[in-house]
């Protein structure tokens, strides 16, 4: 369990990130289309999972933009942006916003990916969707790079998740 802070106020979350050198979780989240989602499809690219509570907040749109304007600088990398908010939400705001570069996924059926990623809130207002966090992997989904926000209100360390998925 960690803890993080929503304003100033403490927080739970289910357990950890994965452990950098650890194979990835697999998980099987909801795409656009309603279809199941899983690490194979995106098999031989690298991959960075910015996990946000919602895209509907500022915060979360902003990250959502800074990576697709730097997925760009990245080849064979996947941007996928995990959420709780529905399908249909996650991809409308990706189309209208012309975030081109980035996959949004939801939580819509399961929270499994939650518990796995170590993500899932606990206590507090946000509790039963995901801690803002980013974990980077590499083609062979090994852990490269985690950062669990301490700050939910503030934005994760681009600089440090680039330079993780450029390495």
């Amino acid at each position: 369990m960690a803890t993080i802070t929503l304003k100033g106020n403490p927080i739970s979350t289910s357990g950890n990130l994965p452990e950098v050198g650890s194979k990835a979780p697999d998980f099987k989240l909801v795409g656009a289309d309603l279809q199941d989602v899983s690490l194979g499809n995106f098999k031989g690219k690298k991959k960075i999972l910015n996990i946000v509570p919602s895209l509907d907040t500022s915060v979360c749109a902003t990250s959502a933009r800074k990576f697709n304007e730097r997925a760009k600088e990245i080849p064979n990398c996947a941007v996928i942006i995990v959420s709780a908010d529905l399908p249909f939400a996650s991809e409308r705001f990706r189309s209208n916003e012309g975030l081109a570069e980035i996959v949004t996924l939801s939580m819509m059926r399961s929270r499994e990916f939650a518990r796995d990623y170590g993500v899932l809130i606990t206590s507090g207002p946000l509790a039963g969707i995901c801690a803002r966090a980013v974990v980077v992997l590499d083609k062979d989904d090994r852990v490269v790079h985690t950062e669990l926000v301490s700050e939910i209100a503030r934005e994760p360390n681009y600089e440090k998740v680039l330079a993780a998925v450029k390495g």
